[in-house]
């Protein structure tokens, strides 16, 4: 069941998403080559416990971390580990709290100093693609739009758009209703509502769209061993439109990126 959050309670939402933000941009001035990601995930605890909140990964469903980080081939559910980054690598770092009793989660694909351009590509048409999506989570829509969206933009480039593995609803569960696929046909799923509340996150792979689980039970990688990735927002259907709870700013502020590509969707 599709569960409408009032103008209050999206507010509340914006606040919950606004602790992962800021945790996102904080974990960024972080990232070089030598760091870990356990290390990483100890910062982020911190931070969100610092800011009011809690985290929102850490137990849910037996999670043992407060992030997942996923490196190259890992598509998402990589747990943290010892193992230093180093120059060349990617990491998707998804993080997920709880604030006002409603949850935020969104992720973020960070390069590890310079990486290949087709690895570049692939983290810019991806995160293009998150936004493409995002445009048709409108009133009278269906899920199927979001889904075809992405899929077709990210097909065009003869990117893998992973099938198992699909976005949400959101708001005092973490998962809701709908689920929202990264593929799809037009006018086909669940109509949108005014007040739905979902996180909308491409997963693609530079090659196959097929995954594997490995042995830990959490991490997802490229059945191919290509690259993978993952980007993530929270977002609200306000006034018939869509309206971003979540914001990449705080990582780029933390990387000196200059962007206007959230300007259409803020409040």
């Amino acid at each position: 069941m599709i569960i409408p959050k009032t103008s209050e309670e999206i507010a509340l939402m914006h606040e919950s998403a606004h602790v992962v933000s800021r945790t996102l941009g904080m974990l960024a001035k972080e990232l070089k080559p030598g760091v870990t990601t356990k290390y990483l995930d100890k910062l982020a605890e911190d931070y969100i416990r610092a800011q009011d909140a809690v985290p929102g990964f850490l137990g849910l469903y037996g999670c043992p971390s407060t992030i997942l980080t996923s490196v190259n081939e890992a598509v998402v559910h990589g747990l943290p580990t010892d193992i230093p980054l180093k120059e060349g690598d990617i990491v998707s770092i998804d993080c997920g709290a709880v604030k006002n009793g409603f949850y935020g989660d969104h992720a973020y694909t960070f390069e590890i100093g310079e990486v290949k351009p087709e690895i570049k590509k692939l983290l810019q048409i991806t995160k293009e693609s998150l936004y493409v999506g995002i445009r048709e989570f409108r009133k009278g829509n269906r899920v199927g739009d979001v889904g075809f969206a992405i899929q077709t933009y990210c097909e065009a480039e003869g990117y893998g758009v992973v099938r198992e593995l699909v976005g949400h609803g959101i708001g005092k569960k973490m998962h809701e209703d709908p689920e929202m696929p990264n593929y799809g046909r037009r006018g086909r799923g669940k109509k949108f509502m005014e007040g739905m509340t979902v996180a909308i996150e491409p997963m693609i792979n530079l090659g196959t769209h097929r995954v594997k689980q490995l042995s830990d039970g959490w991490t997802i990688v490229t059945l191919d061993g290509q690259a993978s990735a993952h980007f993530e927002h929270n977002v609200a259907i306000v006034d018939g439109k869509p309206q971003l709870l979540s914001t990449f700013d705080y990582v780029y502020e933390a990387l000196g990126i200059e962007s206007d590509e959230e300007d259409e969707f803020r409040p």
